[in-house]
């Protein structure tokens, strides 16, 4: 059992601590196995298919990566990343700070698993383009992230920000701080439009 629990270790050190049930078993160790350590503390199981080593040092996007080892557990979609808010956070741009971990997967993926009361889940077909890797983990590229909070929920506010600020940390090219600013403008004035036709008629 000790052995076992060392290459559980090993496992986890990529991951902040955390390990999936379907990563253990493709190293060997079956799921009573975890069961067992669960029992005896040497595991914490944080959520379905995931496991924590309870020693292990705390990283300060291990939630982030606890809620991605979540959605892929035991065969989930592999295309998913941190988005909206969250994804801000990753970056440390804007002044965004979700008490929610946001996180899009495909359309048609069958997350079986209960849902962790902190996770917020998005449905949209990422495309590879839309996905980077910060952190070791998979976030929605700055732009995809800006179209995401604009269209879902009309945060003009912080998506100006978000983009000043990736600009600053050099996370966006002009060319496409300047595409996405003309959007942004167009949408605002469209919403702007849109609210005045409103009031109009209902006067």
């Amino acid at each position: 059992m000790r052995s076992r629990i060392n290459e559980l270790q090993a496992i986890a050190e990529n991951n902040d601590g955390f390990v999936t049930a379907s990563q253990a078993r493709t190293a060997g160790i079956k799921d009573s196995v975890l069961a067992r350590l669960t029992q005896r503390g040497k595991l914490q199981r944080v959520a379905r298919g995931v496991y924590r080593i309870p020693y292990f040092p705390s990283d300060r996007f291990g939630q982030y990566r606890e809620s991605v080892l979540w959605a892929r557990a035991d065969s989930g979609p592999e295309k998913i990343a941190l988005s909206h808010e969250t994804a801000l956070a990753v970056y440390g741009i804007s002044d965004a700070n979700p008490s929610r971990v946001h996180i899009t997967v495909p359309k048609t993926a069958r997350l079986r698993r209960q849902r962790p009361k902190w996770v917020e889940i998005h449905r949209a077909d990422l495309r590879p383009s839309d996905i980077e890797t910060r952190e070791g983990l998979p976030v929605t590229t700055v732009e995809k992230t800006i179209l995401q909070i604009v269209e879902e929920s009309g945060r003009l506010g912080l998506a100006r920000g978000a983009l000043r600020d990736a600009r600053k940390e050099g996370y966006i090219t002009s060319d496409k701080a300047r595409a996405l600013t003309l959007y942004l403008n167009r949408y605002a004035h469209t919403s702007a439009r849109q609210k005045a036709k409103a009031v109009k008629a209902k006067t």
